[in-house]
């Protein structure tokens, strides 16, 4: 199975298109802060169940609407099973955990590291085509996401050389919950390679609104068992900010990401993950007028440029071969 790397984006010129593809990044970015926002008035493993249940009941009765059919026969339910403990229970558990003592800026970067995995994985699993300019974009894009979420002084004391401020930053880097995260980005990349072999079995819609509900349950069940007053504490702005996150950051957001996830190429789509921490870095100076430094501009610069290559590698590859080869000429 191979995929071509421009079979992901929409049609050129199709504004509507284009924004729907970017939606997800947009939604994930806006959810991480609303998520944070709400943590310390609920708990993490029942606020993940919040997350995917509902929301997967949502999904499930678009694709009613839609006349999509519910997935039949053992292997459909198995790869959904796996799928729904890998991307549903394991990734919205380790995110809600990681975000208790992570910053939702560094749990972005942390999360959106995950187009690395996924390009390797499409590579070996599908044959999926990267090359130099495929993998220039993804290395730009991790850093142009550690220029966004990671403190400015952690950068500055990597080009002072101070060892000890170094030793410290990478202290305090693994000290929270930050191991968390990388573990939700690895369970979200794995998950994200197994759509489109789901596919093969199961509508790829209906998949999605089952592996929700499917991978909440066991969360609200630890949640019963392990966590005590997990909505006592809520406020109106919290029960808001945890319907957003259900309603858009996860039934709206997952259900696109992975009906084009079903469709195209996963390096090219997976690379946009790279703009969620920068929609959450603009989100929050327009809206809470939170000022951005010289850096995370430079980030920000820098991960556009990152999206760019990795979703025009073949065609920025085929114009330096043809110039080449009229200079030879």
């Amino acid at each position: 199975m191979q995929l071509k790397a421009n079979t992901i984006l929409p049609p050129i010129g199709s504004l509507l298109g284009s924004l729907l593809l970017i939606s997800p990044f947009f939604l994930w970015g806006t959810a991480m802060v609303a998520m944070k926002g709400v943590i310390p008035n609920t708990t993490p493993l029942f606020m993940a169940g919040v997350r995917l249940v509902p929301a997967g009941v949502l999904v499930l009765g678009a694709a009613t609407v839609m006349g999509r059919p519910q997935p039949k026969g053992w292997l459909a339910w198995l790869w959904i099973s796996l799928f729904a403990l890998v991307d549903g229970a394991m990734f919205q558990g380790f995110l809600a955990e990681g975000l208790v003592s992570t910053g939702a800026g560094l749990g972005s970067v942390m999360i959106d590291s995950q187009p690395l995995v996924v390009a390797l994985l499409s590579a070996l699993l599908f044959g999926e085509l990267i090359g130099l300019w495929g993998w220039l974009g993804l290395g730009f894009g991790i850093v142009g996401i550690s220029l966004i979420g990671l403190p400015d002084q952690w950068i500055f004391s990597l080009f002072t050389g101070n060892a000890q401020a170094i030793e410290l930053s990478w202290q305090q880097l693994f000290d929270h919950g930050e191991w968390l995260m990388l573990l939700a980005s690895l369970s979200m990349a794995v998950g994200t390679v197994m759509v489109p072999i789901i596919s093969r079995y199961a509508d790829p819609v209906a998949a999605v609104g089952w592996h929700m509900i499917l991978g909440g349950l066991p969360l609200f069940a630890l949640s019963s068992v392990i966590e005590s007053q997990q909505w006592v504490n809520i406020d109106g702005v919290g029960w808001i900010a945890l319907a957003y996150s259900t309603v858009f950051g996860s039934a709206i957001a997952y259900g696109i990401f992975f009906y084009f996830a079903s469709k195209g190429n996963l390096t090219s789509l997976c690379s946009l993950t790279f703009l969620t921490p920068v929609f959450a870095l603009l989100f929050g100076n327009l809206v809470l007028s939170e000022v951005l430094s010289s850096l995370q501009w430079t980030g920000v610069c820098v991960t556009l440029l990152s999206v760019y290559l990795v979703n025009q590698r073949e065609q920025i590859a085929t114009r330096i071969k043809a110039r080449l080869a009229n200079n030879s000429g």
